[in-house]
């Protein structure tokens, strides 16, 4: 449930928050966005998600972005006047027009909306997720787009689609994903996938932890040797993954190094609030 928005440079409810049919991101599509959320009043990695939500406005020819401090002030604001922990989307949209001259988009819309966090149940992450596998992989992946059309196209049971263009495996819809073999954590590089706040830190314990992390896309043919697998992302945090279409992981139960991750994370969590 929306609970506040920022549009037009003031704190609107979320009814009365607006935009005009003229907006490309209405017309055509063209925005991008970041979703994460508050604990304990805080933002979790704030600068990594302003940092990634710039990155893919630049790529997507989207100039004049506002300034950084600007819009983590606005976000820290918003998260104060809810009065609660909240899961956050700032977006930048096309605006209302394209400069075929210079090549952009000059005049984007910057809003936020402030809605409840909803993070996964606890009894979801003691039984582990399904995961519906596509053929196909996700465009640009280095932009974090708001066309998510394709994530909308999976069976109820499913929990998030799992991309696997040509026998690779990259990432989910709205996660990226990381297979066990062998005591080996597997999980696609980042000239494949979208740079993930929750990935990168996910990649630090382990390293941490001893584990050997190989950056490349795991293989369809892993899974059946595979002891364990998961997901992650900003506010579901690490959720093992027990199932891929018609193939069962491991002994179909979230696995230990997925467990002690997830402890690890939350243990360590303070130090990426901001």
């Amino acid at each position: 449930m929306m609970l506040l928005c920022y549009v037009d440079g003031k704190f609107v409810k979320p009814e009365e928050a607006v935009l005009p049919m003229s907006d490309l991101i209405i017309q055509r599509g063209v925005g991008v966005f970041e979703a994460f959320a508050s604990f304990n009043g805080k933002p979790l990695m704030l600068t990594p998600h302003m940092n990634r939500f710039i990155a893919s406005a630049k790529s997507s020819e989207i100039a004049n972005i506002p300034d950084v401090e600007f819009m983590k002030n606005v976000v820290r604001e918003g998260i104060a006047k809810v009065g609660r922990d909240v899961r956050i989307r700032t977006f930048l949209t096309g605006g209302d027009d394209f400069d075929a001259e210079k090549g952009c988009f000059p005049e984007p819309r910057f809003f936020v909306i402030f809605d409840d966090v909803g993070l996964i149940p606890e009894d979801v992450k003691k039984r582990g997720v399904i995961l519906e596998p596509v053929s196909f992989g996700r465009d640009n992946p280095e932009v974090k787009s708001v066309n998510y059309r394709a994530t909308y196209k999976m069976p109820k049971y499913a929990y998030d689609i799992l991309y696997c263009p040509n026998g690779e495996i990259t990432e989910c819809g709205h996660s990226n994903f990381f297979l066990v073999v062998d005591g080996r954590i597997i999980t696609a590089p980042l000239s494949r996938v979208l740079k993930g706040t929750t990935r990168g830190a996910t990649i630090e314990l382990a390293k941490q932890e001893g584990y050997i992390v190989e950056e490349r896309c795991p293989l369809w043919s892993e899974l059946s040797g595979a002891s364990e697998a998961f997901i992650t992302g900003s506010m579901k945090l690490i959720v093992p993954a027990v199932k891929i279409g018609g193939i069962t992981i491991g002994d179909g139960k979230p696995g230990k190094i997925t467990q002690r991750l997830s402890e690890l994370y939350v243990k360590y969590m303070e130090k990426w609030l901001e």
